[in-house]
């Protein structure tokens, strides 16, 4: 059988020139629609070289010396040692709270920024830490987003204002945790629902309190139904100290369960470890109630036992000393902090007002860097954000606003990893709107170094590989700058009294 014969063609060097310059042809045009190393083609983005850097290739970006930045001193953070269930200088005996902290230097590597009524508001603010020293109580509310989760950021901040101001444990803490923390325990039964204003289910009532969240073991029901629910549920919540957590939060004596939406009979007990120490049915009219436990020390674990045919809502716990500073993690991944519009505003103001809450602290803007594009969408972004501080100001007149901006954020790019092209913009938008509302801002991205200073971080273990999420170390270092400049604030403020 004959063979077939196919010739093959020789290769010229002329071909091989021809080709090259054919591709040059076909790619030359999409180098000019390529902007920040982008193209867009049909709705679908791609990372290609734009015709700047393919006429001059950017030299990769050199990581920013941080070393004066992270010098800050983290280790000496919880004191004395001070056995505060005995006599104390405050004439407070048996009473859990005295301050150990040391003098103040009014000396910051930052500041915060306010104007006139910014400064009034932290003048307030400071009066009622001096009243915390001497035997009250004062609550700060820390809200933000992923990079506080877990108590990250809070934990620290908590430990130095105890410290300084008198106060013990952890605050108000979630009736689902669902994050990882060294900071309490806790175990749940698996009939429990989680519920928040800022992701997954929601609650039809919107009763979150002040913290967001809440959790039920049974349905909401509307009323036509509840006649019918008679079949009775038990759900359990475990409150365990944790010997991880910051010396001030390991130790407390008053707990407070707070709930809301209880509308059908529900029976309560509270065991300490394995002795049955409280009873209780809770107030069946729907509306926000507390119930508080006080011991002599700090108790070991404590199950709540519920039993009830339709749940009341459990918005949370406090766990907290007799007297002195608060400080409340509630850590919102994926939120941008605009959630007041999401909930209740009768159940937030009554929980603002019975925990004493005399400072805010708003930690956003970094769920939003990625998507945000153009000075248009910072604005608009900056707009909402400020309505969220209006409403809070007017859930809670007298409070104290401090927002702390988002960090730097890096994303990758032909020259490396460099920050996201809108943030020193929207660091001045938020900065703005936050002055405007008589608020205080705090630039996190600044403190870190500023543009192009994540990568560093990253280097020296204080940041994750994701280039956004500071690690605990690097959470303490961000933390102690913040009080570095909140105690600067108090001292020139104490010495102009």
């Amino acid at each position: 059988m004959a063979q077939l014969f196919i010739p093959v063609k020789e290769l010229k060097p002329y071909h091989v020139l021809l080709y090259v310059i054919g591709i040059f042809a076909i790619l030359t045009p999409l180098t000019f629609l390529v902007k920040d190393d982008v193209i867009n083609l049909g709705g679908v983005e791609f990372r290609f070289l734009g015709i700047d850097n393919a006429l001059v290739p950017l030299k990769p970006v050199k990581n920013k010396d941080i070393s004066n930045i992270v010098k800050v001193d983290t280790m000496n953070i919880e004191g004395p040692a001070v056995d505060t269930l005995v006599k104390n200088s405050f004439q407070t005996d048996g009473k859990m709270g005295a301050p150990s902290g040391g003098a103040l230097s009014g000396e910051s590597a930052t500041k915060i920024e306010y104007a006139y009524s910014g400064e009034q508001a932290l003048a307030r603010f400071f009066e009622k830490l001096e009243a915390a020293a001497t035997g009250k109580k004062v609550r700060v509310l820390h809200y933000g987003d992923s990079q506080i989760e877990g108590d990250r950021m809070t934990s620290y901040i908590r430990q130095r204002l105890q410290a300084q101001f008198g106060g013990n444990g952890p605050g108000t803490i979630p009736a689902m945790n669902v994050y990882n923390t060294f900071t309490f325990k806790q175990r749940y039964s698996e009939n429990f629902k989680r519920y928040t204003a800022f992701g997954g289910a929601k609650l039809k009532s919107k009763r979150y309190g002040s913290i967001c969240t809440a959790a039920r073991f049974t349905p909401e029901y509307d009323s036509s139904e509840m006649a019918g629910i008679t079949s009775i549920k038990e759900a359990f919540i475990e409150i365990e100290p944790s010997a991880s957590a910051y010396e001030r939060a390991r130790k407390f004596n008053n707990v407070y369960m707070y709930y809301t939406s209880c509308t059908k009979p529900c029976k309560v007990k509270v065991y300490k470890g394995e002795e049955l120490i409280h009873e209780d049915s809770l107030i069946q009219d729907g509306r926000y109630h507390s119930m508080a436990l006080s011991f002599p020390s700090t108790p070991s674990k404590l199950r709540y036992e519920f039993s009830a045919a339709v749940s009341p809502t459990i918005i949370g716990f406090s766990l907290e000393g007799d007297y002195g500073v608060q400080v409340d993690n509630v850590g919102m991944r994926g939120s941008s902090g605009t959630f007041f519009g999401k909930i209740d505003h009768t159940t937030a103001s009554k929980m603002y007002s019975e925990q004493n809450v005399e400072m805010v602290i708003m930690q956003f803007g970094g769920n939003s860097v990625p998507y945000l594009k153009d000075s248009s969408g910072v604005r608009n972004f900056a707009k909402n954000f400020r309505g969220q501080l209006a409403t809070l100001k007017k859930l809670r007149p007298n409070v104290t606003v401090m927002v702390i901006g988002p960090s730097d954020m890096s994303t990758s790019s032909v020259n490396g990893m460099v920050s996201y092209k809108m943030i020193p913009y929207l660091v001045s938008e938020m900065k703005r709107v936050t002055i405007e509302v008589g608020g205080c801002y705090w630039d996190l991205f600044g403190a870190m170094g500023g543009l192009n200073s994540m990568p560093s971080w990253v280097d020296q273990g204080l940041a994750g590989r994701d280039y956004i999420h500071f690690t605990n170390k690097g959470a303490s270092i961000a933390s102690q700058l913040f009080f570095d400049a909140l105690a600067a604030e108090y001292v020139r403020w104490k010495a102009g009294k």
